[in-house]
């Protein structure tokens, strides 16, 4: 059983076997007519257009050709995974969102355009935030799935609640499933708080992790990353701070997949201990990796093609979540 919705002349919201989906009133209405089937782990789209002019070989869903087109009409059929789909977590919903363009040709009449289609799905209590579900074909990495969410006081399970008293733990945990025999090491590269769920040049944001893997917020707070319970997987325990209180935050992290015998001044992870200075969370022997945390952390290695294949980066959202005042 799937969830149906047509016409982009409304606003359509149904749930279905756990699955919400939501259609979006667009410009191009009057154009065409949609519909969409969100399944369980695909997608499939069928457009008709009304314009007599409009080649349906020049629509695109994320960076996907359609599946198959005639004069009139395209289908596409394709995987969550797949055409660039962004995946956002709520507190009990997964959201997956792209968008349909029309690439007009320069010496077309017919407008491009570009309308949203998402599908949203209930999620399971017992499961923590699936950011993303790629199949990455990589240098003898085999397929990578990338796992990131807010987590209970003891990390065995997701968060009871997304709202947090200012001074109290954001337990954060990710982690990186791999179906391969090569171990890999993961790494948080870059983390910053922001009150949307997408970046934007004009965003206001707050610096929790930068300079590839420096942890700011430990320097003046209880944040610190917890012993690893295995290479990957990450635990962060970050301290809440002063920043768009009583408004939704969503925290943005470029997460890391590397060889855990790489590493080196930009691929690492470091917090700040009071009284011993900046630890590399890893091997304390090598807490040297970290000296750069106070100014800029570069590679001493020659960049290559070669030295790229030992892993992969990927981008990930958590949240929504809310910072709230004790004393309020």
């Amino acid at each position: 059983m799937h969830c149906v919705s047509r016409k982009y002349s409304v606003m359509m919201v149904s749930f279905c076997q756990g699955a919400l989906l939501l259609s979006l009133a667009a410009a191009m209405a009057v154009y065409a007519d949609m519909k969409v089937d969100c399944g369980p782990d695909f997608v499939t789209l069928m457009l008709t257009e009304s314009r007599p002019q409009a080649d349906t070989s020049l629509l695109r869903l994320g960076n996907c050709f359609p599946t198959s087109f005639s004069a009139g009409e395209a289908y596409f059929y394709v995987d969550l995974t797949d055409c660039n789909f962004r995946t956002l977590v709520t507190g009990d919903a997964l959201v997956y969102s792209n968008d349909l363009t029309y690439v007009a040709s320069a010496d077309s009449y017919n407008l491009a355009f570009t309308h949203p289609v998402v599908c949203a799905y209930e999620r399971p209590k017992d499961w923590y935030a699936t950011i993303y579900d790629p199949v990455f074909k990589t240098y003898s990495l085999g397929d990578l799935q990338f796992n990131i969410g807010l987590m209970n006081d003891d990390f065995s399970g997701p968060a009871e609640s997304t709202r947090f008293p200012l001074g109290s733990i954001i337990p954060i945990m990710a982690s990186v499933v791999q179906e391969t025999h090569q171990p890999l090491l993961l790494l948080l590269e870059e983390c910053v708080a922001a009150t949307t769920p997408e970046l934007y040049p004009e965003s206001t944001i707050y610096p929790i992790i930068s300079n590839k893997g420096c942890l700011l917020e430990s320097v003046s707070s209880r944040s610190k990353f917890e012993p690893r319970q295995k290479s990957s997987e990450i635990r962060l325990s970050l301290q809440t701070f002063t920043f768009a209180m009583g408004e939704e935050v969503f925290i943005h992290c470029k997460l890391l997949a590397w060889d855990p015998n790489g590493l080196d001044s930009t691929k690492k992870a470091c917090h700040f201990v009071e009284g011993h200075g900046w630890e590399l969370l890893d091997n304390l022997a090598q807490s040297n990796l970290c000296d750069c945390c106070e100014s800029k952390c570069k590679s001493r290695r020659q960049r290559s093609v070669a030295s790229e294949k030992h892993g992969m980066v990927h981008k990930a959202v958590i949240g929504p979540f809310t910072i709230t005042d004790v004393n309020s």
